[in-house]
């Protein structure tokens, strides 16, 4: 019986397995191939509901929801905001301030796979946002390879960019291809992702017919057996692989293409997919809070011999065994594959897929091979579900393209609509004072004084620049204010010293840096810098700084302060212990309970108390090294029961 248009589009649409009502109405729009550039970016998306995703989200504009300067859109705000943080956009918004072009995402991946895998790492032991360090890294060391390439070759940048993207200038392409139907409503589209066809496929005028020849019919297929793996004479329908590797971690996945059939014979598709085999594994093989494998460590900087470093090491070299092992041991299946869907960023984890090794499986040739064309998170055996569902999900779109007005054509009547207020567009100068203003304070959080220094003289910027926008940095709106904020004292000295910063600025509160300081040790470093520049370099008496102070007397007068502190703590530790001793531990009233119990609670207590009173009176970097010596300790026993074991 046939079904209204509204049935049809209200439950998910299968690539593989579509109404014939639909399929046979489908006709290609070849206006609306090129880029996403022009389309204009008022999408409204009407989104299919998934085992995944709420059916709430089908009256969600996804002009709201797209990246018009990377050309993409995105289902949830989840990716979105993924995406606004990833590499890619980064790149992009560099690419736009130096007037170039802006790159696709399979672009970008061919510009950043030959770059080593440890761009993230530092040896500073800094604990700040591992992710940050990485996106930073991943950009400098892109750009500055592109430098070096461009010096060379005696070449623009951007000629360099496009050479070893494509070779193909502006030959960038929508990842979806669209198509119209009478059953749509008007600026209505199907889409289905160009990923899931060869080029040949995609050159056929009558792509239509490209598209039936992939409908499939429901198959019943039996559940996998405990290994997660189904038996090789029990499918041998079509079906494709899917892998992530990265930061450690590995998914794998052999998902079958036929819809399966339910319980009623009924050819409609059911929401979970049938996978034929799947595998995870994760290893701890990236440097916590400094990100980067061991590996690229070692290769960039020499072999560290640290536990750490030896576990990461061995933890490498086994989850390279593991996944060739399981690629061996799924090499029927990968031979069989229609499409091989890939995301291996970096040569580590390229070489540990492609090799070149003994027995490879896989090689970086096969034409079957794909990216996947949207934004992916860590590899987990959910993420390939969700990845697998939106690849073969059909989309359906409102697409309004820009239409140029005409002098010539006569005025239509229409109903007059008020103009929706856009923002003013940002002149190259402001662009640039909002980059400075956000590598300037993010390398002053981090704490990295070598770096800030060089950023301000390589880009030939004033110590003194002022952050934008001015309303959202009135606190701090300078270097040196914003970096006695933040209470880092060698921010300061090298900010004073170094670069030459005017400490008799304020804010607009009328405070000086000095007054913004909110530790000891931070207003030293004022008072240091004074002894060092002179009483002639500034007004000392309008920066509000005390009397100078050498640095061998704040560092005198630091040490002595911290060994009272230490000798008031160990006082304080005696005391309780000889009260512990005689007295026992201090229990409410209505909380005594027995001689034995009171005593295994102190002795429970008293451990615990142990540990805490070793990093009291610490400083923050003190307490660092000492967590790392005990997580250096746990990891040497580890090897040693593990070399045991063997």
């Amino acid at each position: 019986m046939a079904q209204s248009a509204d049935q049809l589009l209200r439950r998910p649409l299968y690539v593989y397995d579509l109404p014939p009502e639909i399929l046979t109405s489908l006709t290609l729009k070849q206006d609306i191939q090129a880029a996403p550039e022009t389309i204009k970016a008022t999408e409204k998306t009407r989104e299919q509901t998934t085992n995944t995703e709420d059916s709430s989200s089908s009256d969600t504009a996804a002009g709201t929801l797209a990246c018009s300067l990377c050309g993409l859109s995105f289902s949830t705000t989840f990716d979105h905001r993924g995406h606004l943080k990833s590499d890619l956009h980064n790149y992009n918004l560099k690419q736009k301030l130096k007037g170039l072009k802006a790159v696709t995402e399979t672009e970008f991946e061919k510009l950043v796979e030959h770059l080593d895998e440890s761009l993230s790492g530092s040896d500073s032991g800094e604990t700040d946002d591992e992710e940050h360090d990485r996106q930073e890294s991943t950009l400098s060391a892109l750009l500055k390879r592109q430098a070096k390439l461009s010096d060379k070759a005696g070449a623009p940048q951007e000629d360099i960019g496009d050479d070893e993207i494509s070779g193909k200038p502006g030959a960038v392409k929508h990842p979806l291809i669209w198509f119209g139907s009478p059953i749509l409503p008007v600026n209505s589209y199907f889409g289905v992702y160009r990923a899931l066809f060869t080029e040949e496929q995609q050159k056929n005028p009558e792509f239509v017919k490209e598209l039936m020849k992939k409908q499939l019919d429901p198959v019943s297929i039996p559940r996998p057996g405990k290994d997660g793996k189904l038996p090789e004479i029990a499918y041998k329908g079509p079906h494709i692989f899917m892998c992530m590797i990265g930061g450690g971690h590995f998914a794998a996945m052999v998902v079958a293409l036929p819809p399966r059939a339910t319980k009623h014979g009924s050819s409609a598709m059911n929401r979970e997919a049938t996978v034929l085999a799947h595998k995870t594994f994760h290893r701890y093989t990236t440097r916590r809070k400094q990100g980067g494998s061991q590996a690229s460590n070692d290769n960039s900087k020499g072999a560290a011999h640290s536990a750490g470093a030896t576990l990461r090491r061995y933890n490498e070299q086994a989850l390279v065994e593991d996944v060739r092992s399981l690629l061996k041991d799924w090499k029927g299946l990968l031979d069989t594959s229609e499409l091989l869907f890939i995301r291996a960023t970096g040569m580590t984890n390229r070489r540990t897929l492609f090799g070149p090794y003994d027995n490879q499986v896989l090689r970086h040739t096969d034409p079957r091979i794909r990216g996947f064309p949207f934004t992916t998170r860590r590899a987990t055996q959910s993420e390939l579900m969700r990845c697998f569902i939106e690849l073969t999900r059909f989309k359906v779109k409102e697409i309004i393209p820009v239409v140029e007005k005409s002098s010539e054509s006569s005025p239509m009547p229409s109903k007059p609509s008020t103009p929706k207020p856009t923002k003013p567009k940002l002149t190259e100068e402001e662009q640039n004072a909002l980059l400075h203003t956000s590598q300037l304070q993010a390398l002053i959080r981090r704490s990295k004084l070598p770096g800030l220094l060089s950023y301000i003289s390589s880009n030939q910027i004033s110590a003194d620049f002022e952050f934008q926008p001015p309303e959202t940095n009135r606190h701090a709106p300078r270097p040196l204010h914003m970096a006695a904020a933040q209470n880092s004292a060698p921010m300061v000295l090298g900010l004073l010293t170094r670069a030459t910063a005017n400490p008799t600025l304020t804010n607009d509160d009328g405070k000086t840096a000095f007054e913004v300081a909110g530790d000891r040790a931070t207003r030293d470093a004022f008072r240091v810098a004074r002894s060092d520049l002179g009483e002639s370099k500034w007004d000392w008496e309008v920066a509000k700084i005390p009397p100078a102070m050498s640095k061998g007397e704040a560092e005198k007068r630091n040490k002595s302060e911290k060994q009272e502190a230490d000798q008031k703590e160990s006082e304080r530790r005696k005391a309780e212990e000889e009260r512990l001793r005689t007295e026992g531990p201090r229990v409410p009233e209505n909380q005594r309970v027995g001689r034995n119990q009171l005593l295994a609670a102190a002795s429970v207590r008293t451990a615990q108390e142990k540990r805490e009173e070793e990093a009291r009176g610490l400083t923050p970097e003190m307490k660092m090294r000492l967590e790392r010596e005990r997580r250096a300790r746990a990891a040497e026993e580890r090897i040693k029961r593990l070399q045991s074991s063997k």
